[in-house]
């Protein structure tokens, strides 16, 4: 009838665990990612915090804004890019409509002149996600995303960011008022489709803090 799985692995010694830990030899006691909310990510944020720097985890600083990847592309290695080590750097439209399809584009690379200054990580922020091996302090999966409304959309560069880690919290420090002006100014383009797959695509796709499934494919209430 065969062993008992757990008879037959005691007959074996135990080896040294370094990779898979129990939780009280934990590598990072407070779990992997956090959870941040705040007037910039109203439906949530995260941080990888086991992989952020302890230095800049609670931090406020200048917003350096680019508006989608190719203003990254375009400007990020420019030597005559005003930025400064304890600026933060805000990447939009890279969320689930904007790009589309939310690719892991969030781990924005150091500005070149920094690097060759020898920093090594500044807060980025990004409603768009990063690969799972990438590290330093970077904030993902803003939502509401800046393609469909969210405050991301409208924070320019010059504008002071704060995030504390300790208090879950990124907030963008604008009042009400500068908000609704901008609001005003310059109002949202909705992102579109005549057709086909990226039509469903853009109808149909929620936001990050829902999974970025179909909308289509949910369990509704009642069935």
């Amino acid at each position: 009838l065969g062993e008992v799985l757990d008879d037959h692995l005691q007959r074996y010694p135990l080896f040294k665990q370094s990779v898979i830990r129990s939780m009280d030899q934990a590598i990072y006691p407070e779990g992997g990612i956090a959870v941040l909310k705040g007037n910039l990510a109203p439906s949530g944020c995260i941080i990888k915090q086991s992989a952020a720097s302890a230095h800049l985890v609670e931090h406020e600083g200048k917003a350096v804004v680019f508006e989608g990847l190719e203003d990254l592309a375009q400007r990020i290695d420019d030597p005559d890019l005003e930025v400064e080590a304890d600026d933060i750097l805000v990447l939009k439209q890279i969320g689930p409509k904007g790009a589309p399809g939310m690719p892991e584009a969030g781990m924005l690379p150091i500005p070149k002149k920094l690097a060759k200054a020898g920093v090594k990580d500044m807060v980025r922020i990004s409603d768009g996600r990063m690969s799972g091996t990438a590290s330093g302090t970077i904030i993902l999966h803003v939502s509401p995303e800046s393609a469909v409304g969210g405050p991301l959309a409208w924070v320019q560069t010059g504008d002071r960011i704060r995030l504390s880690l300790s208090r879950r919290e990124l907030s963008w420090l604008v009042d009400e008022e500068t908000l609704a002006q901008r609001m005003k100014e310059k109002p949202l383009q909705e992102v579109k489709a005549d057709r086909g797959y990226r039509q469903l695509f853009l109808r149909e796709v929620l936001q990050a803090e829902l999974g970025v499934d179909f909308d289509f494919l949910r369990k509704k209430p009642n069935q």
